[in-house]
């Protein structure tokens, strides 16, 4: 009986088997980017320099793979040797980097444009406050395209724990911080209302969000979302004062979703993820302004 060839791609098999590799691989790649972003991952965690052998060992890779990214990194200013020694570490150049655009300065300047349209979607003023030890700071804010509106200053500064921002701060920061403002509110405020503050606190962290009626001045609706980073702690709150017209263009539900999503566009851009809140936000109910001495 004659045998049938079976086909044969013209490159041959391995050319026949790439597309199920090539499918592996992310797009768009640069491998010596990758090679040289490796490597200062792998040096930022370690305390003591590593020679390229040693580089190559540890990334899994050849020593004529990272050869030439070494020596780029080190010509740069990304890496270098100490004196007297072969083996390499992370210099301070990542260091400079960083701090040539200032955390708070890429926060106000990624945020102004998201909170402009949310303005104008929520037709209401929003603005960014962020922890100052005990107290909150407004960093950025924008008014209301409405032609009555409430607004905050930039700069203005409160007690954390008497705001909703303030409490939203509180309720996503780390525990360190988080028990050392509580600590100082049982200080500082009667033993009841310390308590109140601090149990409505919790609650805050498992619904999301913060909403209070009256509480800077009457009429007026704070509702606060956290701006979370890749930790999941909050950088800063995002807060709408909804103030009601007697025409209003924009429900207070379709406010509260705007000022939700513009959020949500923030927090991603941070590297962390908007806690789910289910719509339409439950009403708390209002209350008199709280003692803001102190």
């Amino acid at each position: 009986m004659a045998k049938i060839a079976t086909p044969r791609s013209p490159a041959g098999d391995k050319a026949a088997e790439r597309p199920s590799v090539k499918s592996e691989k992310q797009p768009y790649g640069a491998p010596a980017l990758e090679k040289g972003l490796d490597i200062l991952e792998l040096l930022a965690g370690l305390s003591h320099g590593v020679t390229q052998s040693e580089i190559a060992q540890l990334l899994g890779r050849s020593l004529q793979e990272v050869y030439r990214v070494v020596m780029v990194l080190e010509r740069r200013g990304f890496i270098q040797r100490r004196p007297g020694e072969d083996g390499y570490c992370l210099a301070n150049r990542m260091y400079e980097l960083a701090h040539l655009y200032p955390p708070l300065a890429r926060l106000v300047d990624m945020a102004t444009p998201l909170m402009n349209a949310a303005s104008v979607t929520a037709d209401q003023a929003l603005h960014i406050a962020i922890l100052d030890t005990t107290f909150i700071r407004v960093v950025a804010q924008v008014d209301s395209p409405a032609p009555l509106g409430f607004r905050l200053r930039v700069g203005t500064k409160n007690p954390a724990m008497t705001t909703s921002s303030g409490r939203l701060l509180v309720a996503f920061q780390r525990p360190a911080i988080k028990d050392w403002i509580l600590e100082d509110l049982r200080r500082t405020r009667p033993a009841d209302e310390a308590e109140g503050l601090i149990l409505r606190t919790e609650k805050i962290r498992t619904r999301g969000y913060e909403m209070v009626t009256g509480e800077g001045l009457q009429g007026i609706t704070d509702v606060s979302f956290p701006l979370l980073d890749s930790t999941g702690h909050a950088q800063a709150v995002l807060t709408m004062p909804f103030l009601p017209a007697a025409r209003q263009k924009v429900s207070f539900e379709a406010a509260c979703q705007a000022t939700f999503e513009a959020a949500r566009k923030m927090t991603g851009a941070l590297g962390g993820r908007q806690p789910e809140v289910r719509f339409p936000l439950a009403r708390i109910a209002a209350k008199r302004p709280p003692d803001r001495a102190g």
